[in-house]
C-alpha cells in the first residue's frame, strides 16, 4: 500500500518534466481535465517501499523525478531487481488487481498517481491514453528483451556501459535533446544498487567505473555527476550503435 508518511505535492500538468513522454502525452485540454480530476502525487524517500508484491493495486501512474526499482522476492527469500523506473515510467497495470512486484524508491520519488478504477473507466473512452499505453507496453517489451542481452551475454565493461547509456538516453529524451556529442548527467543509482541490478560485485563496478573514466570514455565529478565526452564512443563500449541501441 502507499506508505501513510508520503506527502502529496501539487503540480500544474503544464508544468510537468515528463508531459511528452507520459500517458498523458497526446491528450487534449478536456481529456487532461479528466486526468486530473483522478490525480493525485505522492513523494517516496529513498528505499521507502511504494507497494509490495501481492498488494492490491489501488492506483496507476507515473514517475516525475527519481528512480525505483521492480523486485522480485522467490520463496527461499532470495531477490532479484527485474527493473528499472525511471522519469515517465508507468506504474500498475490496469485491469490486474495485484502488485507484481515490489516497488522501491532508489532515490527520493515523486509519482503522479490516479485511482485504478477512474482511470481505467477513463481509458475505455478516451483513445489517446489507452494508445499512448499501449506504446509504453511495447517499447517497455522490447527494452526487457535487449536487457535480456546486456545480462546474459555482455562483460562487465558492456553492462556498466550500456546502463550509462540508458540513463543519458532517458535524460535526454526528457530535456528533449538528441543523444549525442558530449553529454552530461547525473546518477541515480548508488554503486551497489548497479551492482544488484546487473549482477555484478560492488568492487566490480567501482573497477570498471574507474576504467571507463581512465580511458576517457566517462568523466567523474564526486560519484554521481557524470560527463560522457562522446556518446558514440560510450555506445561502442557497450556493444550498441548509434543507431539502435536499447531503448530508454
Amino acid at each position: 500500500m502507499l506508505d501513510e508518511k508520503s506527502q502529496a505535492i501539487p503540480r500544474d500538468c503544464g508544468d510537468c518534466p515528463i508531459r511528452h513522454r507520459a500517458v498523458c502525452a497526446r491528450c487534449e485540454a478536456d481529456e487532461l481535465e479528466s486526468l486530473d480530476q483522478i490525480k493525485y502525487y505522492r513523494s517516496f524517500e529513498a528505499g521507502q517501499t511504494v507497494i509490495w508484491a501481492g498488494d492490491k493495486m489501488e492506483f496507476v501512474g507515473s514517475v516525475v523525478t527519481g528512480i525505483a526499482t521492480l523486485t522480485q522476492t522467490m520463496e527461499d527469500g532470495r531477490t532479484q531487481m527485474v527493473g528499472l523506473l525511471l522519469p515517465s515510467d508507468f506504474v500498475g497495470r490496469p485491469g490486474r488487481d495485484e502488485a507484481a512486484y515490489d516497488v522501491v524508491a532508489t532515490s527520493d520519488v515523486v509519482m503522479c498517481c490516479f485511482r485504478k478504477k477512474p482511470f481505467e473507466d477513463l481509458m475505455g473512452r478516451t483513445p489517446h491514453i489507452a494508445q499512448r499505453l499501449l506504446e509504453m507496453t511495447l517499447d517497455e517489451l522490447d527494452a526487457a528483451r535487449e536487457w535480456m542481452l546486456v545480462l546474459g551475454r555482455k562483460t562487465a565493461r558492456e553492462k556498466i556501459a550500456s546502463l550509462l547509456s540508458i540513463i543519458a538516453r532517458r535524460d535526454a529524451s526528457l530535456k528533449l535533446t538528441k543523444p549525442a556529442g558530449p553529454m552530461v548527467f547525473d546518477l541515480p543509482l548508488t554503486r551497489e544498487a548497479m551492482a544488484d541490478y546487473l549482477g555484478l560485485t560492488l568492487e566490480t563496478v567501482s573497477r570498471q567505473i574507474s576504467a571507463l573514466k581512465k580511458d576517457g570514455v566517462i568523466q567523474l565529478e564526486g560519484k554521481r555527476h557524470i560527463t560522457v565526452p562522446d556518446f558514440d564512443r560510450l555506445l561502442d563500449e557497450a556493444g550498441d550503435d548509434s543507431d539502435g541501441g536499447m531503448l530508454a
